[in-house]
């Protein structure tokens, strides 16, 4: 059947946009290297002589006094908690421009990676379940086989070169950031505990500050900055997560829209000089440090009944499958039904390969699980689970695009 609609897939964009995504996609690239590296020394660490000392630096005890304020963390919680909060607010950041004027800000640019993220939390949800139904606790990290690392993707998919076409690499990007938008709505809704009334308020007043901020115009980044760290401080403890702190601080960073006066071709805006200004310390510190101390899994003892327990299988199923089966399904029925063609350069098997990339959760199934699962076992399992499936969702996905896709000039 011959499609006359228009294309779904984004329209050209500017030179500056084109670098953008240049710089975006390299340095993803190498970022997802850099915590393949960091998630080995871990496991290295974790199953050797070290093991004492990398428990220790897990656990190291770290407090902040102020008056009356105190927090005091192992080292390991200031990392999820703090660290991420700042992961976190690059994602937002992230989110919104792609929102305001990026890949996520028309309808047709949405409806394919929309629906295929949508398909991909959706179906290894369920698989989750069915594995784990009869177990309350277990049923506790239904969503940690719903997550797509895109830096560990990326990088995988820098192996493979010329052979990758780009609106492969965009549409797995755009699908990661509605990923990463679908998990901060979940871990909101089901991963906090204890709420408390009086931080909530100091919350919701330093937000109120920052809205004041925007309605303002002020586009200075470090009162934003300031109201964020106050939040942080607040939403830790009210009994939400508190790096969804850095998310709304993300959202309410200025950006360029119709209806503000920054030069976008001449100036960056200040989200897009924050979201600069991030990007090399979240790719190259904050996650490789994050993948460091939560990766380091004690092999000893292990057996291929652990492996095959209905935890640590629910999640390999999950996101070995799930993942490419709701992704591929979902975007073959919109291409059947008339409303979205492939980009350029993938066909059928191309999105297959790019629904096993897809498979590869690792840093945020990595938190949520530590989020789910105060008991150690099941955490273990999950963990267990996580790097299972990532590691052969990877090697199956770079295995299957290396034998499908053709190889290809540089200049593509």
């Amino acid at each position: 059947m011959t499609d006359h609609r228009p294309v779904t897939s984004p329209a050209a964009p500017s030179r500056r946009a084109l670098r953008s995504l240049s710089e975006f996609f390299r340095l993803e690239a190498a970022g997802g290297i850099v915590l393949i590296v960091a998630a080995v020394l871990a496991m290295i660490a974790a199953n050797s002589p070290l093991s004492g000392a990398y428990e220790a630096f897990r656990n190291l005890p770290v407090q902040v006094r102020i008056g009356d304020l105190e927090i005091a963390k192992p080292l390991l919680l200031w990392i999820n908690d703090g660290l991420m909060a700042v992961f976190f607010l690059l994602v937002a950041l992230e989110i919104k421009r792609e929102t305001v004027s990026g890949q996520l800000a028309s309808r047709a640019q949405l409806v394919l990676p929309m629906v295929c993220a949508i398909a991909g939390v959706a179906v290894p949800a369920l698989l989750f379940t069915a594995f784990n139904h009869d177990n309350g606790e277990a049923m506790r990290g239904w969503a940690v086989p719903t997550a797509t690392d895109i830096a560990f993707a990326l990088g995988v998919l820098a192996l493979l070169g010329s052979r990758v076409p780009s609106g492969m690499k965009l549409l797995l990007s755009t699908i990661a950031v509605v990923d990463d938008l679908i998990a901060i709505i979940i871990i909101a809704l089901f991963y906090s505990h204890g709420l408390s009334t009086t931080a909530l308020v100091w919350a919701a007043v330093a937000i109120a500050g920052m809205v004041l901020l925007n309605r303002r115009g002020v586009t200075r980044l470090a009162p934003y900055m300031v109201l964020g760290v106050v939040l942080w401080v607040c939403v830790l403890k009210s009994g939400v997560h508190a790096t969804l702190a850095g998310v709304v601080t993300g959202l309410m960073i200025p950006h360029v829209d119709k209806r503000n006066h920054i030069p976008d071709e001449h100036e960056h805006s200040p989200l897009e000089t924050l979201e600069h200004s991030l990007h090399p310390w979240v790719a190259y510190a904050i996650l490789p440090l994050f993948a460091f101390a939560n990766a380091g899994l004690v092999l000893h003892g292990l057996s291929m009944g652990d492996m095959l327990s209905p935890l640590p299988m629910g999640v390999v199923i999950g996101l070995l499958v799930g993942k490419p089966v709701g992704i591929v399904t979902a975007a073959v029925l919109m291409r059947a039904l008339g409303w979205v063609r492939f980009p350029d350069g993938m066909d059928l098997r191309a999105m297959f390969g790019l629904g096993l990339m897809c498979g590869i959760g690792f840093t945020m199934s990595l938190f949520i699980a530590s989020l789910a699962y105060a008991n150690k076992l099941h955490y273990e399992e999950a963990v267990l689970g996580v790097l299972a499936a990532s590691l052969l969702s990877a090697v199956l996905g770079f295995a299957w695009l290396r034998a499908v896709l053709p190889v290809r000039s540089r200049v593509n």
